[in-house]
């Protein structure tokens, strides 16, 4: 009987031990938020500054909260999904949407490119919404946690379109 207490002390539901899980929903925090601190590699800079944005361009201050919420979310879905241990394929659609989005920063702020960057975003919203699709076969609560990611991206996929075409040399 010890023994079973100890047990429903020590393991979730998921079968892994709490302080896997702890760390696990640790890792994927970490892991979520490498993505943004590409932005210290590549800051917005001057050059950003100049460009010609349209009237509906959010204001600076806005981004790193709306990141830091929808990172946070990430990192509990895919936590949520790793949980289950059912599916490698979401696991996998995950992390190529994250590589996505890490790879926008560089291209968009650093090479300048704001058509690379355009094409970039736009697989990006693809695989963020495969990930939904894989989120959802395993852990309903997961997929409904990235929605405002790709609500996000959707709109910043209008954007990087607006500002190609607004900046276009």
């Amino acid at each position: 009987m010890n023994k079973q207490k100890q047990a429903k002390i020590t393991i979730c539901p998921m079968n892994k031990p709490i302080p896997i899980q702890i760390l696990a929903a640790i890792g994927f925090v970490m892991v979520s938020f490498a993505a943004p601190t590409l932005v210290i590699i590549s800051p917005p800079g001057e050059w950003y500054q100049d460009i010609s944005k349209p009237s509906w361009n959010p204001p600076a201050w806005i981004f790193g909260p709306v990141w830091t919420t929808l990172y946070l979310m990430m990192a509990t879905a895919v936590w949520l999904v790793w949980r289950e241990g059912k599916s490698k394929k979401a696991m996998v659609a995950y992390f190529v949407q994250l590589g996505l989005n890490a790879a926008w920063t560089p291209v968009f702020f650093g090479a300048q490119r704001i058509d690379v960057a355009c094409t970039v975003i736009i697989a990006m919203w693809f695989a963020i919404l495969v990930t939904i699709l894989y989120f959802y076969q395993v852990k309903q609560a997961a997929a409904w946690l990235m929605i405002p990611y790709l609500a996000w991206v959707s709109f910043a996929t209008l954007l990087n379109a607006t500002l190609w075409a607004m900046n276009r040399l």
